[in-house]
């Protein structure tokens, strides 16, 4: 069962991997055609499609072209022809509009749809799709009402029912619904629910695309103020200076307001040294550069090491976040494992969503229990993994997927298997990337992913969507960035392109 936003994502990943937009328009209206030529009675039938301005309209252009063939057809535009939304649409419309074979009403021509509906035997709804929100509006709510009212009458459906989960819908005695069924659907308000196959790709339904980002990427509001947009909270470093770095700069780039990092002092005064663009204590920053906004790097209470001290001034830091990711280059001393475990059940006490990596793995594997059924993104490779649930994975593909969606399901958490092809699953809904390349094996850019995870999930992303959009971004990422610096790209090199690719994706 399918929501309106994972058929955006279906279109979109449709078109990214090789079947544009407009043939799944085409099929679909082809398989209305086919239903009703080959399975309902009479040769020669009277048919009217009422057709919205979107693309479920758009379907039954497609349809009452074919059905033209053999038919008589009707199609009546709810609107006027400069209302059609779609480019689709339109090229569709156009090739119905001067066709002799079909007579076409429009908005301006209400006061005959009583008259229409009964001379026709069999009619469309191809007005409102799986796009509606609120209530149904003028003229829908009254065509809607008359169509109900027509005795004798076949009523087919386009995808949904018109105005399915409002007060007034569409009754239809069939729906012909394309890839799977739709959020809401049953026999009872959908009559008999044909599904038809359109022709997505396999492999759009499998795996990530540009579709996850421009469905659910939180595009800053006008009037939003700093933090709006998500404030993260980082803890990370000690024996491994570069990993909060990386994390960091790599949160900035995917779109958040604030990034807090609470490390070890002397990853700190690392960290204030990497680049002109960072905000800093006063006492580590006099001599540095122009200070920026939108990192803050707190010392914690020892040298090189998170320890259990530290816990007084992370708090602090807690209520300010509204996510937090845990664990690149922390190091595994027995100290800092238990500073991991209490900072991670404060956090998870204040229901709050949590990237674990790296390092923070080996102390859940040890204490699922602490992380089950939260808000909780892990992230790890093969061997990580193992620390986590104690299994060895094989290099099968298919059975790679069937361990990650089994451990997510038991630990109710979304967990992002690394490798030469993703797994992304939170145990009910699983999926795959290969959009990456060999040379994303270099150190670093694992952290890079955690902080756009850990960023998402800050903008109030829900965890399985932050975690299949993060991998896709930082893959993209390193795919433009392998372009400009072929074998020899780095982690920075990956964080650089972060902007790009929301620029390329978001605004088509």
């Amino acid at each position: 069962m399918l929501t309106g936003k994972e058929i955006h994502v279906l279109d979109i990943n449709s078109e990214f991997y090789g079947v544009p937009t407009i043939k799944l328009m085409e099929n679909a209206g082809k398989n209305i055609s086919d239903f009703i030529d080959k399975k309902l009675e009479k040769k020669e039938k009277n048919i009217i499609v009422f057709c919205g301005t979107g693309n479920n309209g758009g379907d039954g252009f497609v349809a009452a072209r074919h059905l033209s063939e053999k038919n008589n057809v009707t199609v009546f535009l709810l609107g006027k022809t400069n209302d059609i939304k779609t480019d689709i649409s339109k090229k569709n419309f156009e090739k119905i509009k001067n066709n002799k074979k079909i007579k076409i009403y429009d908005i301006n021509n209400t006061s005959k749809i009583v008259d229409l509906i009964s001379k026709n035997d069999i009619i469309i709804d191809a007005m409102l799709g799986i796009g509606l929100s609120g209530e149904i509006r003028e003229p829908y709510n009254t065509v809607i009402q008359n169509i109900n009212k027509a005795k004798n009458k076949t009523i087919i459906s386009v995808d949904i029912p018109t105005g399915l989960g409002t007060h007034n819908s569409i009754k239809p005695d069939y729906t012909i619904t394309f890839h799977d069924i739709k959020d809401m659907m049953n026999s009872k308000n959908s009559g008999r629910i044909i599904i038809a196959n359109i022709g997505i790709p396999k492999k759009a339904e499998e795996y990530v695309g540009p579709g996850e980002i421009k469905t659910y990427y939180p595009v800053p509001k006008k009037e939003s103020h700093k933090g709006d947009n998500g404030r993260l909270l980082i803890i990370a470093g000690g024996p491994y200076y570069g990993a909060p770095a990386l994390s960091s700069f790599a949160a900035q780039r995917t779109g958040v307001d604030l990034v807090i990092i609470a490390t070890p002092k002397k990853v700190a005064k690392a960290i204030t040294s990497y680049s002109p663009l960072l905000i800093k204590p006063v006492k580590l920053a006099k001599h540095l550069a122009k200070i920026s906004p939108t990192l803050i790097v707190n010392e914690l209470s020892d040298e090189k090491n998170l320890v259990l001290s530290d816990i007084k001034i992370i708090e602090k830091q807690i209520n300010k976040a509204d996510a937090l990711l845990i664990g690149p280059g922390l190091g595994i001393k027995k100290q800092t494992q238990v500073a991991i475990e209490k900072i991670i059940n404060i956090f998870i006490e204040q229901k709050k969503p949590i990237v674990i990596d790296a390092d923070a793995i080996r102390v859940v594997g040890k204490k699922q229990n602490l992380i089950k059924n939260t808000k909780t993104v892990i992230t790890p490779h093969a061997g990580e993994f193992k620390h986590l649930t104690g299994v060895n994975l094989t290099k099968d593909v298919k059975k790679r997927k069937e361990e990650v969606k089994k451990w997510a399901k038991k630990l109710g958490v979304t967990i992002v298997l690394k490798g030469p092809i993703d797994v992304i699953s939170n145990g009910e809904k699983t999926k795959l990337n290969d959009f990456h390349n060999p040379s994303m094996t270099v150190g670093g850019t694992g952290d890079v992913l955690a902080g756009i995870i850990g960023a998402l999930l800050s903008k109030g992303v829900e965890p399985f969507n932050a975690a299949r959009m993060g991998i896709f971004i930082n893959g993209a990422a390193g795919n433009l960035a392998f372009e400009k610096y072929s074998y020899g790209l780095i982690a920075t090199d990956v964080i650089e392109k972060i902007p790009n690719v929301l620029k390329k994706y978001l605004s088509e």
